[in-house]
């Protein structure tokens, strides 16, 4: 009876040492190479719908503090640049008087870009391209799945 009840509680340690490196493994997945994001909003729209998902590769741009959870204090700036943003890029960023909230936008301008928008057109520096959302269009229905919530404050 002894050997029997050794053997289950080495199976069961067996099965929560598994369990414990699997969690450590996509921690350190989650943390160092890839981040799943939503779309919060539909400000990326018609390219990228609310609610949609998108996996984000964080070893491309370099590592910030907000790269890590709880965005501890252990650096500043960037570590680990491979490549820079271009122009065109989905991005995802905090900004540091709001560090919860992410933001994921597409990427307009660099540093030093000067960025214009005149009648629908957006016009930056380095170049000069008709912007779909601003311009005049027909508008596009796209069915969103998203709760729908009833305001209760009184006017």
């Amino acid at each position: 009876m002894s050997e029997k009840a050794e053997k289950k509680q080495n199976a069961l340690w067996e099965n929560v040492k598994v369990i414990i490196q699997a969690l450590l493994l996509a921690m350190v997945i989650r943390t160092v190479l890839f981040q799943p994001f939503t779309i919060p909003s539909g400000s990326m729209m018609p390219t990228l719908l609310v609610g949609d998902y998108l996996f984000v590769n964080k070893f491309s741009y370099g590592y910030s503090k907000y790269s890590l959870p709880f965005s501890p204090n252990l650096f500043s700036g960037r570590i680990l640049e491979f490549s820079k943003p271009k122009r065109g890029d989905v991005v995802v960023f905090r900004l540091p008087p709001n560090p919860e909230v992410d933001y994921i936008k597409r990427l307009v301008g660099l540093p030093g870009d000067r960025i214009q928008v005149t009648n629908g057109v957006r016009s930056s520096t380095a170049s000069r391209f008709r912007s779909s959302l601003m311009a005049p269009s027909p508008p596009i229905i796209v069915p969103i799945r998203a709760p729908m919530y009833r305001c209760s404050a009184k006017r």
